[in-house]
């Protein structure tokens, strides 16, 4: 063990500091060496899990200029060994007869390892996210991720939390976006998923006449590597893409900080989303739920847990107050757990170099190649480390399609406005702004506040 701790680049503690003040995507090389779950490939995994069947989500290999949302997609149940021979173009694929390999992608995505590997908890330790400085955790708290070339998710940011990604066999290509672009991904709640916020744009083949916004946005995109581990900040837009015939990964949610007011904002989209979509009309028949959530919940049990939420971020507001000196002007910064954090007098500087670089916009730095030695490899994967890591470090400032210029189309004149539906209406109501005010006006309400003041006939502020 000692021997294994000492080709760490960085330690427990300098990792946990580095992840706490990034504010950009950054990906770590060698954190990972001698983990167990480097030998975690599909056909290692495939022994593992037996015939214990697993829900594969199948996709269309085809461009277009629209989202393919979890909703529109096909399912299946099958093994992982079935997962395999289809790759292979072999017989005996049990369910994915159905769907050509040649058509279709598949990706057995969101599987809990803890669900996954219940009989086998000792697995849950090959996964060592303890050596980010998160004491105590492993697999258990992670998720598994197992595609085929073209496998995707869908471009979203996480309600909470950050992400620690590694990647395990073959590679991944990611797209980011930085929270203050936010407007320009056109964000929208449908489908619904209560930790995620969509993007209406397909961010590889954007519509431009109807996204016109889109081509300002700032693209930064990295090609994640076995044995590398990619850190996603809180907030940041992703999309997702396999580039290899196989990928595994394990990904790991974070939450640094307890936000209640983003706990209270989502119990208010939660509950407005649910209660306009469970109304019957016309409009309202398309798939609306997202997959990965379990159940429709009833309005009394999203009031009640709207309730809960209100109340618990007006409670920690009460304590952190009192546990506040009245000398200390600056704000309280606590942990997960709630602890106040110390204070360090002097700036942290982020140790960017050979085991840590930034997912940077290619205005902001020439393109570098790094030595292949300095990463660690997995099993399985492609080992094209340094030639291939900083090439896709780059920003398209204009658009995500290699940087050429676009001029905004034209609407199209010859057509009348379109007749505002129910998610027309669910898209403004549960704006980040709507929902971050409506959110305020509650805390204050919960606390006794003035919500309002009428104006005066006059037009002046009432008093």
């Amino acid at each position: 063990m000692a021997a294994t701790a000492s080709i760490r680049p960085f330690s427990p503690e300098e990792a946990r500091e580095i992840v706490d003040h990034l504010q950009h995507p950054a990906v770590f090389l060698n954190m990972a060496r001698g983990w167990p779950v480097m030998r975690w490939t599909a056909e290692h995994l495939s022994g593992c899990l037996g015939g214990r069947l697993i829900r594969f989500r199948l996709g269309r290999k085809e461009a277009t200029n629209a989202p393919l949302f979890e909703t529109q997609c096909s399912y299946i149940e099958a093994t992982v060994a079935q997962f395999l021979r289809w790759t292979r173009r072999q017989t005996d694929v049990g369910p994915f007869a159905q769907y050509p390999y040649t058509e279709y992608w598949a990706y057995a995505d969101y599987k809990y390892i803890t669900v996954l590997f219940d009989d086998k908890p000792s697995m849950f330790e090959d996964v060592k996210w303890s050596e980010f400085g998160f004491e105590g955790r492993n697999g258990e708290e992670s998720t598994l991720w197992i595609g085929t070339e073209g496998a995707n998710t869908p471009c979203h940011l996480d309600t909470y939390g950050c992400n620690l990604v590694l990647q395990v066999q073959g590679r991944k290509r990611w797209h980011l976006f930085p929270p203050g672009d936010t407007a320009k991904l056109y964000p929208t709640r449908i489908p619904y998923e209560e930790s995620s916020v969509f993007s209406q744009v397909d961010v590889l083949h954007p519509d431009r006449s109807k996204f016109p916004g889109f081509q300002g946005a700032r693209a930064h995109a990295v090609t994640l590597e076995p044995g590398q581990v990619l850190y996603v900040p809180r907030h940041w837009w992703h999309y997702v893409e396999s580039i290899d015939a196989i990928t595994v990964s394990v990904n790991s949610w974070i939450e640094l900080e307890v936000d209640d007011a983003a706990r209270v904002s989502e119990a208010v989209t939660k509950t407005v989303v649910c209660a306009l979509k469970s109304a019957q009309s016309e409009d309202n028949t398309d798939t609306w739920l997202n997959p990965t959530e379990e159940e429709k919940p009833s309005h009394s049990k999203n009031m009640q847990y709207l309730n809960l939420a209100v109340m618990a971020s007006a409670q920690r507001k009460r304590d952190r107050k009192a546990s506040q000196d009245p000398r200390d002007t600056q704000p309280v910064k606590r942990d997960s757990c709630g602890q106040i954090k110390q204070r360090v007098p002097g700036a942290f500087s982020v140790p960017f170099g050979q085991h840590l670089l930034p997912v940077r916009c290619q205005e902001e730095e020439p393109r570098k190649t790094i030595s292949s030695q300095d990463c660690s490899g997995g099993a399985g994967g492609k080992h094209t480390h340094g030639a291939d890591l900083t090439r896709y470090s780059s920003c398209d400032c204009v658009t995500p399609d290699h940087g050429t210029s676009v001029q905004q189309a034209e609407p199209n004149q010859g057509s009348g406005p379109s007749p505002i539906t129910t998610n027309d209406l669910l898209d403004c109501l549960v704006h980040p702004d709507i929902i971050s005010r409506v959110t305020e006006l509650l805390l204050e309400r919960h606390r006794g506040g003035h919500l309002y003041s009428p104006p005066a006939v006059d037009g002046t502020p009432s008093m």
